[in-house]
């Protein structure tokens, strides 16, 4: 991704956002749901993308592509994206509810995007959850949270700021309290980061914290860099003028649960598709043999 590169929710990093919003709102439509999420409809709706996107189970990408076994392709992997979204979601959604009912009492949401836990979780009396992402991601949540009279759940402050710049500065002007205990979440976030902006986010971060502080994130190995240049993914994305390896970064990097770690953090890290069968659920879509897996990884500081 270019440095600095700005962008709306239907091109760049952006709708990638709006792609893990349409796998909540296809989890949100199962009966067996693992996450209840009403926004994540709403905001697809109301980002008017340039081509259809599925939002139901059974609904499919538009693939302007003639051959079936493309298209084909692109429907097993949606189908197994669309379910590791609510298996993450729900997750996460543990993670942070397991910090919270032991005291933690303030949030931080790196990228969030399209999140909407700050309107879909029970957080209770006295939680502060803060976004981080660019403003204009922030001000079109806003937007379509409004015209739908939506109300938070916490106390839910925005800091619209890039994470490539000060958002340490940021996120202390909302009220951040680095002397409390807090509970981070990088949910899709690190896959976008070059191998030295990662380490300087876990370190920000490790700087930030609390004893007591809690972390959730993940890691992938080598699977997004095998789809990516896949081209079912490429007809997927192309109506939306996005070319995804140049989203996502390869370089080498340790991962996050050795770094944390290493930076004294209480680690515990499972792998998604062991977690997805806890849930009743299947990762498997993917296209000659390849495995679908990436590492759920939760921390707390010593």
């Amino acid at each position: 991704m270019a440095e600095h590169e700005q962008w709306d929710i239907v091109s760049s990093v952006g709708f990638t956002a709006l792609l893990v919003a349409a796998g909540r709102a296809v989890e949100t439509c199962r009966d067996d749901r693992l996450v209840d999420d009403p926004w994540a409809q709403r905001f697809v709706a109301a980002a008017n993308p340039p081509s259809s996107v599925p939002v139901r189970p059974g609904e499919t990408w538009t693939v302007h592509d003639p051959d079936p076994a493309i298209r084909s392709e692109v429907d097993g992997f949606w189908t197994m994206m669309a379910t590791y979204q609510g298996v993450r979601s729900r997750f996460f959604d543990d993670a942070l509810d397991r910090a919270v009912s032991a005291g933690t009492d303030q949030v931080v949401l790196l990228a969030a995007g399209l999140d909407a836990r700050a309107l879909r979780l029970p957080w209770g009396s006295g939680v502060t959850v803060y976004e981080i992402d660019q403003a204009g991601v922030l001000e079109f949540k806003d937007e379509v949270v409004e015209a739908h009279d939506g109300r938070p759940t916490c106390d839910r402050r925005v800091v619209g700021v890039d994470l490539r710049d000060d958002w340490v500065a940021a996120l202390r002007a909302q009220g951040f309290d680095p002397s409390r205990p807090t509970a981070w979440l990088a949910e899709g976030l690190l896959p976008f980061l070059p191998a030295d902006a990662q380490e300087t986010l876990l370190r920000a971060i490790d700087e930030l914290s609390a004893p007591g502080s809690t972390i959730a994130a993940e890691h992938f190995a080598d699977v997004i860099a095998m789809m990516a240049h896949r081209p079912s993914l490429a007809a997927l994305v192309a109506p939306f003028g996005v070319e995804f390896p140049s989203l996502i970064s390869t370089e080498e990097r340790p991962p996050a649960a050795r770094r944390l770690s290493e930076l004294g953090w209480d680690v515990d890290s499972v792998d998604s598709p062991g977690v997805a069968r806890g849930y009743g659920r299947d990762l498997a879509g993917l296209p000659d043999g390849i495995e679908f897996s990436s590492d759920l990884v939760t921390a707390v500081k010593s």
